[in-house]
């Protein structure tokens, strides 16, 4: 049987008039969208339009669930206690069900963002939170997250469904975690690197650490973030190198 594997970016994250990227264009060459819950970008408007632009295209749809934070776009940590962590991401999933269902989708899976993504590799108590906000919502949506992390351990034991992802466009060390934003090699910005490790993660299941050493990753999904620059070109190039490497693209949650 051919294997087939999902390729995802983060999109929706506007606010008002403020666009960070072409969302259409990244629409078609995605097999599922993150959208933008309103925490961290993403107003009312911009998550109908993403919703509908992904049904139209038969994109699935997931909940890019985050800290609030407007100004720091949910890349800054917030040391938020548990119980209102787990109501927000509630929250954001609950507001992303309905902008969905009025589109004519649904919501297929949770994926948490930037720092919170970040930190509930480790972060017990707010992995925790975010597992109960999920499983008390509902105990089938999958949590997208890292191999390893702590947040994917929590959902397993719960019995909720994961997701394991890779990154096609962010520096990874040598123990797989990512490369903060912060420090240099965070982001691999050619489409030709671009390829290369996505036909690798293929047919080698490895990733090429910025220290040179391969990682083990055995990934269900691929994604590419929309503000990294020439993220279309990026999406292109993470398609080709995946479907060179004989997978089918489709989403693992349609």
């Amino acid at each position: 049987m051919t294997r087939t594997i999902d390729l995802n970016c983060d999109l929706g994250e506007g606010w008002g008039a403020w666009t960070i990227t072409d969302d259409v264009a990244l629409l078609d060459v995605v097999t599922s969208a993150n959208v933008a819950c309103g925490a961290h970008a993403g107003d009312p408007r911009i998550m109908a339009a993403t919703c509908a632009g992904a049904v139209e295209r038969g994109v699935a749809i997931g909940a890019h669930v985050g800290y609030r934070d407007l100004a720091g776009f949910g890349r800054r940590f917030v040391d938020v206690p548990p119980d209102e962590l787990a109501a927000e991401v509630t929250f954001q999933i609950g507001a992303l069900v309905a902008i969905a269902r009025a589109a004519g989708g649904r919501v297929a899976y949770v994926k948490p963002h930037g720092a919170l993504y970040n930190a509930i590799v480790h972060h017990a108590g707010q992995a925790g939170a975010v597992v109960r906000a999920v499983a008390g919502f509902d105990g089938g949506l999958p949590i997208v997250g890292l191999l390893g992390s702590e947040v994917l351990a929590q959902a397993r034991a719960a019995g909720l469904p994961i997701v394991v992802e890779a990154f096609a466009d962010r520096g990874y060390r040598a123990d797989g975690t990512l490369v903060p934003r912060s420090e240099p090699e965070a982001l691999v910005t050619r489409p030709q690197d671009v390829a290369e490790r996505c036909a690798r993660l293929v047919r080698e299941g490895v990733v090429r650490a910025v220290d040179g050493t391969d990682v083990p990753l055995d990934a269900d999904s691929v994604c590419v973030h929309s503000d990294t620059p020439g993220a279309l070109e990026l999406l292109r190039a993470a398609r080709s190198g995946l479907e060179g490497a004989g997978v089918e693209l489709r989403a693992f949650a349609p």
